[in-house]
């Protein structure tokens, strides 16, 4: 249960604080390409003392631009001692599909092949990612619920994995979901992620969907000639009782929210030499 307790060798007080970090998505693989994978996803209750931490909000990863690449994986997001890890980029067809990348939740394979999902590291941020399995579409993007799913045999893609609920930004929303996986020329992309996953693209000139912004949601694949998507930046919830408050650097983004019990902070943009003290 929140609350303060007081540090008997420095005279600071000890804030307990409830926290959700999320890393910024992956970008979806261009050619038969798999789903990124969701941004990291970590929550849990821990203890602040006075004096500036960092803060950073990971961007999310470019989708691919060039036909035979994989997207690129999403930047960490940084709260004091807790990161959480980029979305893994989804794959493509080279001489043969080509693995999705790890992250925080793996990137999906390209399709068209045998290969493997992006693997979820470092363990109990996501999942991995959706494989191929011979004449499938392309594997979908983890989510921090739930693996994403292997391209179906009928050339349609993968689904994306489903994110998970919080609501220490004061509401329950629910963030990183995994990307989908393109599908064939005439079939379907693979569904998004609930939480912030973008639609997989299929056929020629059919757009994948971005990762939602500040959701940390994995970018769908592109087929083959259409344009890409990036994936979503990440997002910082801190929960706190009313008795303290938070102050930020200049470039932070936030806003802040109280009810009978708690106070809200939600951080949608900082920057590497960003910080968070509390009091």
């Amino acid at each position: 249960m929140l609350g303060i307790m007081a540090s008997s060798k420095s005279g600071h007080l000890a804030i307990f604080v409830d926290y959700l970090v999320i890393a910024g998505g992956g970008g979806g693989g261009y050619l038969a390409g798999g789903g990124g994978g969701a941004g990291g996803f970590r929550t849990a209750t821990t203890f602040l003392t006075s004096g500036a931490m960092a803060l950073t909000i990971g961007a999310g990863g470019a989708g691919a631009t060039v036909s035979g690449s994989s997207g690129g994986t999403g930047s960490n997001s940084i709260f004091s001692t807790i990161t959480s890890a980029g979305g893994g980029g989804g794959s493509y067809i080279g001489a043969g599909a080509v693995n999705g990348l790890p992250g925080g939740s793996g990137g999906g394979s390209g399709g068209l092949g045998s290969a493997t999902g992006g693997a979820a590291t470092p363990s109990g941020q996501g999942n991995a990612g959706g494989g191929s399995n011979g004449n499938s579409g392309a594997g979908g993007g983890g989510g921090a619920t739930a693996a994403g799913q292997t391209g179906f045999p009928t050339e349609q893609g993968g689904y994306g994995g489903d994110g998970t609920a919080s609501s220490y930004s004061g509401s329950s929303v629910t963030y990183a979901g995994g990307g989908g996986g393109s599908g064939g020329a005439a079939t379907k992309g693979g569904a998004a992620g609930a939480g912030g996953g973008g639609v997989g693209g299929s056929g020629a000139g059919s757009n994948p969907g971005a990762g939602a912004v500040n959701k940390g949601g994995g970018s769908g694949g592109v087929w083959n000639a259409a344009t890409a998507a990036n994936g979503g930046s990440g997002f910082i919830a801190i929960r706190m009782l009313l008795a303290n408050t938070a102050t930020f650097s200049g470039g932070v983004t936030q806003t802040s929210t109280t009810d009978a019990t708690y106070r809200y902070y939600r951080i949608t943009a900082a920057g590497p030499s960003d910080t968070i003290t509390v009091a």
